[in-house]
């Protein structure tokens, strides 16, 4: 289990219980005598720029747009939940009636498409708006949470709640949380403390499911209750051949490299033969290749450091050689890498 981003914010101090959370002002009966909140004037003009100023929303959404290249249905959708929550941001300062609304999402898609990150935007952007009390991520799988023998699986999903509680909790690959052919599983334990904490405390944590689109449909049909409580689900769509050969560039710029133009096009025809190969995971696969080429770069400029005397810019820049040695192109005729050069699985 990996918790990332955590706020600066106050440690849980309540235990996690299926029993919804009473505030003290619960306990403290009304004053008869007390007005109820005068209602704003139908007419009156409500200053949203303000608003969206103050509350530092636009921050969140360049941050996504910088960070994340194409994924266009899915920032869509983030700014109109974003819009939603504004608004109910400024009915709740002007007294109107308004009830939390249910922010619990399902993120579907192929791996690599930017899930982990706009999740983690989203815990920022709910923060700033005042719907969870802190702004952290904790991001978990199965093993985090079902237990290997009886009495194991509740103690273990509470203490992921417990630490997840005024933030967003994130479950990838969700749908390994049910195996309907073990009867012995005890993933149902974990998934029926989830639900009651979903309902009950919905107004202090934001669950978050993730995983393969197809897999996930089966797991919302084999647990309705998730599904009724999904009211948020985004599909992200897999990357263009463009938008990946952008993303390794964006990748390698932040780093302080570069691709040759030799390189760039060896980069392209990377990405092509890749995507035809098992385990392709998107921006991930282009993230794992230049990693690698990184790697035969730095071997390249070491052994011939004597004879080429390599400057800055020479360690700036990848070169084709550096993506040509990747066995993605065993298969290409039209390649030959040069003698010598390291070669490397490409599987993720």
């Amino acid at each position: 289990m990996s918790e990332t981003k955590q706020s600066d914010g106050p440690g849980i101090s309540q235990p996690v219980s299926a029993e919804p959370t009473r505030s003290t002002e619960e306990l403290v009966p009304p004053d008869p005598t007390a007005k109820p909140p005068a209602a704003p004037s139908p007419s009156e003009a409500i200053d949203f720029l303000k608003e969206r100023a103050e509350a530092g929303i636009d921050d969140v959404l360049n941050q996504l747009d910088s960070e994340l290249i194409g994924l266009a249905p899915v920032k869509t959708r983030i700014r109109e939940i974003a819009a939603l929550l504004l608004v109910e941001r400024v009915r709740r300062k002007l007294g109107l009636a308004s009830e939390a609304p249910t922010l619990h999402m399902s993120f579907t898609g192929n791996p690599g498409t930017g899930k982990t990150t706009v999740a983690l935007r989203m815990a920022d952007l709910l923060h700033r708006l005042g719907f969870i009390r802190r702004g952290h991520l904790v991001s978990v799988t199965r093993d985090d949470l079902v237990g290997q023998y009886i009495g194991h699986t509740a103690p273990k999903t509470k203490e992921i709640l417990k630490k997840a509680m005024g933030g967003v909790l994130f479950i990838d690959e969700a749908y390994y949380l049910y195996r309907a052919e073990n009867e012995r599983d005890y993933g149902q334990e974990a998934i029926e403390i989830l639900l009651q904490v979903m309902e009950n405390q919905r107004d202090d944590l934001v669950v978050i499911l993730a995983g393969y689109t197809d897999r996930m449909e089966k797991f919302f049909a084999s647990n309705p209750g998730f599904r009724s409580r999904i009211a948020h689900h985004i599909d992200f769509p897999d990357y263009s051949d463009e938008e990946l050969l952008a993303i390794g560039e964006l990748l390698l710029a932040r780093l302080n490299y570069k691709l040759s133009a030799s390189a760039r096009e060896a980069l392209a025809r990377y990405i092509v033969a890749r995507r035809q190969q098992p385990h392709f995971s998107n921006a991930r696969s282009v993230r794992n290749a230049l990693d690698r080429a990184r790697l035969r770069q730095a071997n390249r400029i070491v052994r011939d450091a004597a004879k080429l005397h390599p400057t800055a810019e020479d360690l700036m820049t990848i070169e084709a050689p550096d993506l040509l040695a990747s066995r993605v192109f065993q298969q290409d005729s039209t390649t030959n890498p040069q003698s010598g050069e390291e070669t490397e699985d490409a599987r993720d």
